[in-house]
């Protein structure tokens, strides 16, 4: 049972924003402060120009394969079930920790006006989430829409009334521990931007993804790196470092300076809507690894289970309260460092993917969004990560080491004997190698998703299309020895003798020629009987020569049909014209690997339906 769209534009920023303005703004400036100093405005815009690296390169695989479990889908389809499930299981268990930060924070808070223990707050809130996540993916995304309104609202009133407040002073000396402790707190504070992988792991929930996906993950980084400068700016202005070292409620804090006791509650009150925007986010996003890991049999079936009513993975869902509520039992430091080392591990597979996608040249990887200065980002992007991994320190990698290991074990023992699936890295090798490496099965996959993500309705010349025959030439032929094999391929289909067929092809093109350009022809004729059309799809490498004027056409189009569906005969050929206007069409072509994948083309090629 598939996922129902039901999101937007608003919806996605929400999400989105709403993952990221959260911990990584109310709780760490005063915990990164005490390792960098002010250079933690520094630390906050080296992390967000990384996350900018991966986030483009998720922007395009997810406008090129919108589905349930985001990231890990394109890994899989890139580097293969193995490095898929290692990518799913340590990113399903990663954002249950940042979720469970989430909700630790938003318990802190909620304690200054109940005094409960702190995890049976933080487990009951969870228990909440999981219910509206339950419910319906456009339910969540409305709490998201309402939530991120209040907080922005709360943020510009904030900044707005604290720049004139602000002490030059509190600026210097601006990196008092070095360039070395600003790594390591980009490093640290780089949780902050792990939300922007939980959108792409909605993405099979998202109307119009290819276009919708990109746009909302670049309005909200953009949107939020803005409100993280200013908002920090302003907090470290206007707090000494006796009071913002080591603070758990640093901009609460800040508001008390200019805005008295009640400007503290109004920000005390943003900082538990943004902890519950972002766990409400967490848990929507991080159980669609599950249901995604169960569809390709890595993880058991009753895991991808949708609920027959409210058409969400229920089973994945209630599976991912439980991991946040068993990671509330966590010290915090810790929760902190291995859900960041594990979220910049999934930077990393992010950027290779995308390298592996592109350099492999599959014909049907066709993103609706491109990653601009390929391949320099990704590049730039692996480097950075690599180095803010090392910075994080011992204990956060020995967590990552951990939870990569879980991720093979269920790989080994349970998905390794239960699935088999092919994946881009092979068609990189087979391009660099020349051997014969894969099948067609994954171009059919990516044809499938484009067809889904374009919400393309298959009409009746698809259909044809689908069952047409398709004539792979690599020699040079004349014009009657090609026409004599399309008759005799074409005459199964059309119970027409294929002696008929030659001549009446042959008569066509010398009443007129059917060469459209120099490379291309429709030769297209009429024949007896009723309710009966077919088109044939040829490409000849060297050439066919049509006469002197057009001795090497290699795309040919045969229409053959009766009199009475001359009407579809020309919407086929409008259909035609409007393939073929593809600039690239040409090319792609010529380069096309198999019979299948010439197919491809007119099917999934732009025109109006």
């Amino acid at each position: 049972m598939k996922l129902k769209k039901e999101l937007n534009l608003l919806d996605v920023f929400s999400i989105t924003a709403g993952a990221i303005l959260s911990s990584g703004l109310f709780i760490l400036p005063g915990l990164a402060h005490a390792q960098a100093g002010p250079a933690i405005l520094i630390s906050y815009i080296l992390a967000a120009l990384l996350a900018t690296a991966g986030m483009l390169s998720q922007a395009e695989l997810a406008s090129a394969m919108p589905r349930a479990g985001g990231t890990y889908f394109y890994v899989t389809l890139s580097m293969g079930s193995a490095v898929g499930t290692l990518y799913g299981i340590t990113t399903l268990l990663a954002l249950s920790l940042k979720s469970a930060f989430e909700l630790v924070g938003m318990a802190v808070f909620t304690r200054l006006v109940i005094d409960i223990d702190i995890h049976i707050i933080a487990a009951s809130l969870c228990l909440i989430f999981v219910f509206v996540n339950i419910i319906g993916a456009k339910e969540a995304g409305r709490v998201q829409v309402v939530l991120v309104s209040i907080i922005i609202a709360a943020l510009l009133i904030y900044v707005i009334r604290g720049l004139p407040m602000i002490k030059v002073q509190h600026f210097e000396p601006l990196a008092p521990q070095g360039i070395k402790a600003m790594l390591s707190t980009a490093g640290f504070v780089f949780l902050s931007y792990g939300g922007l992988l939980k959108i792409a792991s909605i993405a099979e929930e998202v109307k119009d993804p290819g276009r919708v996906l990109p746009l909302g993950m670049i309005l909200s980084l953009l949107v939020v790196v803005i409100l993280y400068t200013v908002v920090i700016f302003v907090t470290v202005g206007v707090l000494d470092d006796a009071a913002l070292d080591n603070s758990l409620t640093p901009v609460s804090d800040g508001a008390t300076v200019f805005l008295g006791s009640g400007g503290r509650i109004v920000l005390s009150i943003a900082a538990v809507l943004a902890f519950s925007s972002a766990a409400n986010a967490g848990i929507m996003g991080a159980s669609r690894y599950p249901l995604a890991l169960s569809r390709d049999d890595l993880l058991p079936g009753f895991l991808g289970k949708i609920n027959s009513r409210f058409k969400t993975p229920h089973i994945a869902i209630l599976m991912t309260g439980i991991l946040i509520i068993a990671a509330l039992f966590l010290k915090l430091d810790i929760i902190i460092k291995a859900a960041s080392s594990v979220l910049i591990l999934t930077y990393i597979f992010t950027c290779l993917a995308i390298v592996i996608m592109r350099e492999s040249r599959l014909q049907n990887y066709q993103p609706r969004f491109r990653a601009p200065l390929y391949p320099w980002i990704q590049i730039i992007g692996i480097i950075g990560f690599v180095v803010l991994l090392f910075e994080i320190g011992r204990e956060a990698l020995l967590v990552s080491l951990a939870l990569i290991g879980s991720g093979l074990f269920v790989y080994w023992f349970y998905g390794r004997i239960r699935s088999e699936r092919e994946y881009a890295l092979l068609h990189l090798i087979e391009r660099i190698t020349a051997k014969e490496l894969t099948t067609h099965s994954l171009e059919t996959e990516l044809k499938e998703i484009i067809t889904e993500r374009d919400d393309i309705i298959k009409d009746r010349f698809d259909r044809i299309i689908e069952r047409s025959v398709v004539l792979d030439i690599d020699k040079a032929m004349q014009l009657e020895d090609f026409f004599r094999l399309v008759a005799e391929a074409m005459a199964e289909h059309l119970r027409e003798d294929p002696e008929v067929l030659l001549k009446l092809l042959l008569d066509r093109e010398k009443e007129n020629s059917t060469v459209l350009n120099p490379d291309m022809a429709i030769p297209h004729i009429v024949i007896e009987g009723e309710h009966t059309f077919d088109i044939l799809l040829a490409r000849c490498r060297e050439g066919i020569v049509f006469s002197g004027a057009a001795p090497r056409v290699h795309t040919i189009f045969v229409l053959i049909g009766t009199r009475d569906e001359r009407n579809f005969h020309l919407r086929a050929l409008a259909a035609i014209a409007q393939i073929v206007q593809d600039p690239h069409f040409e090319e792609k072509w010529m380069e096309a690997k198999s019979e299948e994948a010439l197919r491809d083309l007119v099917l999934l090629g732009k025109r109006r339906r």
